[in-house]
């Protein structure tokens, strides 16, 4: 387990694991008050939390599976990614991609945060790849 600092200047308790093998943490709105989001409309929504994250390691912010189903609502740059460097506060990037305008209230769980670890690249320049079966497809080339 992951120890990450944090600073929470929400009104709201620090987001938790709804369950004991959950993924990811639920992201609430912090909102003065309720707002309305138009069909195909964004927003970016606070969250009050700031985080320190150790070195190797992403925040990804992924949408909430059911407030997509039920309202249609789902975050725009799935998933975004929070950088080890960044130390402000995070934002939640909304799409309506439902027919209906959609409230969104005051400590709504609008996204959840899943902490990953990652691996830097070096570029290798090469006049030529190896063959595989699969070669250049791609966009459906394996199949139904």
């Amino acid at each position: 387990m992951s120890k990450v600092r944090v600073l929470n200047k929400s009104p709201f308790a620090l987001p938790a694991y709804q369950t004991e093998h959950s993924a990811g943490l639920d992201l609430q709105a912090v909102l003065e008050e309720s707002i309305i989001l138009k069909p195909l409309e964004r927003i970016l929504v606070k969250t009050g939390i700031f985080l320190a994250l150790p070195p190797g390691t992403e925040a990804q912010v992924r949408p909430r599976s059911g407030l997509a189903l039920k309202k249609g609502i789902t975050v725009l740059n799935s998933p975004g990614t929070i950088d080890a460097d960044y130390r402000g506060e995070l934002g939640v990037i909304l799409v309506n991609l439902s027919n209906e305008e959609v409230e969104i209230t005051p400590g709504e769980r609008v996204a959840q945060l899943v902490l990953a670890q990652y691996e830097r690249i070096e570029w290798v320049p090469s006049e030529t790849l190896d063959e595989t079966e699969r070669g250049t497809g791609g966009f459906g080339s394996t199949g139904v």
